[in-house]
C-alpha cells in the first residue's frame, strides 16, 4: 500500500471512529458535561502518557519547554479543544445531535475561509465553486433548522480555530494533546476533587470503566488521524 493511500486509510478510520461518538457520550450519563469533559481530559493524559512511555518518545518535551511562543499556541489549543468538547459532549447529551452534526458541516468552510485569510492560500476556480455549493447546503440547513444555530457555530470556529494553530505550530497528534491535556489537568482534576468524584464514586464499577475509557476513545481516532501523509513541502496543506 502505497503511503498516500494508507494516509487517506488512516484519515477516513479517524473520521470514522469520530462519527460514532455520538453513541458513547451518552452512555457515561447521569455524569452532566462538565463532569465528563473533566474525565476526557485526566484519562486523556494518562493515555497519551502511557503511548508515550511504551514509545519512548520523552525529548519533545525539553524542545517544547525552551519555545515559549509555542507553548503559548498550544495553551490556546488546549483552551479551544476544551470548549470544543464540552459544547460537542452537551449537544450530544442533551438531545441535539443534529445541531451539534451540523456544526461538522460548518467547520470545513471555516477551515477554508481561516486558510484563504490568514494563511493567504488561493483557491482554484472549481475550489470556489465546491465551497459556494458547501455554504449553499449549510444555509439551507441552518434556516430549516429555525433558529440561530449557536451549538454549530461554536463547535464549527473553535474547531476551525483550534485546526489552524495546530497547523502553524506542526506538531505530532499525540504530542500535541499531550500538552493540551497537561495544560487543562489541573482545573479538570480540581473540578473533580470539588464535587468529591461526582457519579463516578458513586455509580458502580461499571460507569467508572465507562468514565475511564473516555481517554481511550479520545486518543485512538488520533493515532490513526496522526498516520495521515503530510502535505507536499511548499503548501500548508490547509485548505482541502
Amino acid at each position: 500500500m502505497t503511503s498516500s493511500r494508507r494516509g487517506l486509510a488512516y484519515g477516513a478510520t479517524a473520521y470514522l471512529l469520530w462519527g460514532l461518538f455520538p453513541l458513547f457520550w451518552p452512555l457515561l450519563k447521569p455524569a452532566n458535561a462538565v463532569e465528563i469533559l473533566a474525565h476526557r481530559i485526566v484519562w486523556s493524559l494518562v493515555v497519551v502518557v502511557v503511548i508515550l512511555a511504551v514509545q519512548r518518545r520523552w525529548r519533545w518535551i525539553g524542545a517544547i519547554v525552551r519555545q515559549p511562543r509555542r507553548l503559548a499556541l498550544l495553551a490556546a489549543a488546549a483552551v479551544l479543544i476544551g470548549v470544543n468538547w464540552a459544547t460537542y459532549i452537551y449537544g450530544v447529551n442533551s438531545g441535539q445531535i443534529v445541531e451539534t452534526s451540523l456544526g461538522y458541516f460548518i467547520n470545513p468552510l471555516v477551515t477554508v475561509l481561516l486558510g484563504v485569510v490568514v494563511l493567504q492560500e488561493r483557491l482554484r476556480a472549481v475550489q470556489w465553486g465546491a465551497l459556494a455549493i458547501g455554504a449553499v447546503a449549510v444555509l439551507v440547513l441552518a434556516l430549516d433548522y429555525g433558529r440561530v444555530p449557536w451549538i454549530a457555530l461554536i463547535l464549527a470556529f473553535s474547531f476551525g480555530t483550534y485546526g489552524l494553530i495546530k497547523k502553524v505550530i506542526s506538531m505530532d497528534a499525540v504530542q500535541g494533546l499531550t500538552v493540551e491535556t497537561a495544560a487543562l489537568f489541573v482545573p479538570a482534576l480540581a473540578y473533580l476533587l470539588f464535587i468529591g468524584g461526582g457519579t463516578f464514586a458513586h455509580s458502580g464499577a461499571g460507569h467508572m470503566g465507562l468514565l475511564a475509557s473516555a481517554g481511550v476513545v479520545t486518543a485512538i481516532p488520533l493515532l490513526f488521524g496522526g498516520g495521515a501523509r503530510p502535505p507536499r513541502p511548499g503548501r500548508s496543506g490547509f485548505v482541502p
